[in-house]
């Protein structure tokens, strides 16, 4: 079974939670378009001025999707 991997995208500022969650649109579209398999994406919101848009990838794709979307950031993810 492959590690699953969440890469994330951090927004700062007043319009940070429209911002991530417009962004998981376009994480959406982006894994139609590439045919991933895994179909895991959202936001969360932290504060008024904070918030992220994320993508979980698996061990495979996690270098091509890096390369191609950048994120900021990753993590392993756990499902909880």
């Amino acid at each position: 079974m492959s590690r699953k991997i969440k890469l994330i995208w951090d927004f700062r500022g007043p319009t940070s939670a429209k911002t991530a969650e417009h962004h998981e649109i376009h994480l959406k579209e982006f894994i139609i378009a590439e045919k991933l398999p895994i179909n895991i994406t959202g936001f969360e919101i932290y504060n008024e001025m904070q918030a992220i848009a994320f993508m979980v990838v698996t061990d495979e794709n996690m270098i091509a999707v890096r390369d191609a979307l950048k994120p900021h950031r990753g993590e392993i993810f756990s499902e909880q």
